[in-house]
């Protein structure tokens, strides 16, 4: 970790790993809450492998979908690990996305209380993680794994 090119965000969720992996990795449940509610999000593409393409779209009013995220896989350790990127396309084509282009990990740890969740989204210069940071990387990403905190959580507790 850099903390002049990285972002990071740490919690325990209070789930076994395997939930919180599956809420991840099941292109139905990622639906559910990879964008801040009230935006939802369609999934186009998920392929949790090396390689595999991940591309979303969002919607304020769940009818109009515009495009979100278009990325891919670049690591899927089972139970471990997700890396994916946006800076190369779900064709495997060079992108620039705006507003910033990041790599993003996801390490999924065992935890006595359920799952130790960390992310860390690196960029290729200090200017894109200050812009990252001023777009409002904790808040978004906070939402977000809170939602997929309560969704893994609900779950375990069936």
């Amino acid at each position: 970790m850099n903390p002049d090119l990285d972002l990071t965000l740490e919690r325990i969720i209070r789930a076994p790993r395997a939930e919180v992996w599956k809420a991840w990795t099941d292109p139905a449940s990622f639906e559910q809450w990879w964008i801040p509610a009230p935006m939802q999000c369609r999934v186009e593409r998920f392929e949790a492998r090396p390689g595999g393409a991940l591309v979303t779209r969002m919607s304020e009013d769940g009818t109009a979908f515009v495009p979100h995220l278009d990325a891919s896989f670049l690591l899927v350790d089972e139970l471990e690990r997700i890396v994916f990127t946006n800076a190369v396309d779900s064709a495997w084509r060079p992108a620039a996305p705006e507003p910033v282009v990041m790599t993003a990990e996801i390490i999924f740890g065992d935890h006595p209380d359920g799952t130790d969740y960390r992310v860390i989204v690196r960029h290729g210069d200090p200017a894109s993680r200050a812009r990252h940071e001023k777009l409002g990387f904790a808040e978004g990403w906070g939402t977000v794994t809170g939602q997929l905190a309560a969704l893994a959580e609900e779950r375990a507790a069936r």
